[in-house]
């Protein structure tokens, strides 16, 4: 027996040394929307200001990551482990010019890294004013992607079943219900098509809404046009508890923006969509409000707009982590053509 043991130990060393393309990796360390910067002193203020700087469309002051900087003769073993790093390297004996490298799974997983290196200080802070704000938003779009593998794990068949009876699919987790599933009739509008579902479990309420209607000209894909429908459909779906209160779009702190995006890397690949992104309130009675995100996609198979939207009330807490994850949900948004293309 003893014989036996050794023997299927050997055979196992060795199949794990004759793989070279399999590693053992850690769980990543620290929490979402968290961001270790390892820089020389000199540069980490421009770095940290853009990482760390506000999120739009909260009511509250949130950073978009959370920083944590070191220098590179601090960055040991143990840090190494780290969810989400930006390593800056910055000599002028090895570099004459700026190099960015994209890495996921090097020390942990899930793990995100981008390398710079840069021949200076100035030379590497004239590239960070032109592009830091893109490189924000790789780290913010990996969080994003990794939240979405966690809900294809677990997701509510009933409300993606309803939604498929549409033509769309959507990663609804298996903690929201269905509220409503419904044709609204908006005045000088088609016909509305609309799924609400709701998480309202806890001191934070969560919705996610899907509504599509007739796309009849370009213009439905401005940001006003995108705000003025979510002001019709929202406005008569969702109601307050004093008589007459209904949803609104806050338009004077923080103006809703809309800008275009394009699929995340664990969704179907090729799509163009805008964003909106901003804040609601309640109209006509009552004083609530909170974030909201959009996403609004063309389907082109039935001529359609597709909004998602996801909105969440959460009075004194902070609200950018369970928006993020919410947002997460919109992006796995598919049109008829992409459900019947998707592999199994």
């Amino acid at each position: 027996m003893k014989k036996n043991f050794v023997l299927a130990l050997i055979a196992l060393v060795m199949m794990a040394c004759g793989n070279g393309n399999e590693r053992l990796l850690t769980s990543a360390t620290g929490t979402i929307y968290e961001c270790l910067i390892v820089s020389d002193a000199a540069v980490k203020a421009a770095l940290t200001e853009t990482m760390g700087a506000d999120m739009y469309g909260l009511p509250q002051m949130e950073a978009t990551f959370n920083v944590t900087h070191v220098s590179p003769g601090q960055f040991d073993d143990f840090l190494k482990s780290t969810r989400n790093i930006l390593l800056v390297d910055v000599n002028p004996n090895k570099y004459t010019l700026v190099k960015v490298m994209k890495s996921r799974d090097v020390w942990s997983q899930p793990q995100a890294m981008i390398r710079i290196q840069a021949p200076s200080d100035e030379v590497l802070l004239d590239y960070w004013r032109e592009n830091g704000e893109q490189i924000r938003e790789w780290f913010v779009r990996e969080e994003l992607a990794r939240q979405i593998r966690f809900y294809r794990a677990s997701t509510n068949k009933e409300a993606r079943a309803q939604l498929n009876a549409q033509g769309y699919d959507l990663l609804i987790p298996e903690d929201y219900i269905v509220v409503q599933n419904s044709t609204l009739k908006i005045k000088d509008e088609e016909e509305v098509a609309v799924l609400w579902c709701c998480n309202d479990k806890g001191p934070m309420r969560r919705d996610v809404i899907v509504y599509s209607y007739p796309y009849t000209a370009q213009e439905q894909f401005s940001g006003e046009s995108i705000v003025a429908m979510r002001n019709k459909v929202l406005g008569q779906l969702v109601s307050g508890q004093v008589a007459g209160s209904h949803m609104g779009t806050e338009y004077k702190h923080f103006p809703p923006v809309t800008r275009p995006v394009s699929a995340l890397r664990d969704t179907v690949g090729g799509f163009y969509g805008l964003e909106t992104r901003g804040l609601w309130k309640m109209l006509d009675g009552e004083a609530m409000g909170g974030p909201f995100v959009s996403l609004t996609r063309l389907d082109q198979v039935n001529g359609r707009v597709v909004t998602a939207e996801a909105f969440l009330f959460a009075a004194g807490q902070k609200k950018r982590n369970a928006l993020r994850q919410q947002e997460a949900i919109l992006y796995t948004l598919e049109m008829p053509n992409e459900r019947q293309r998707r592999r199994p």
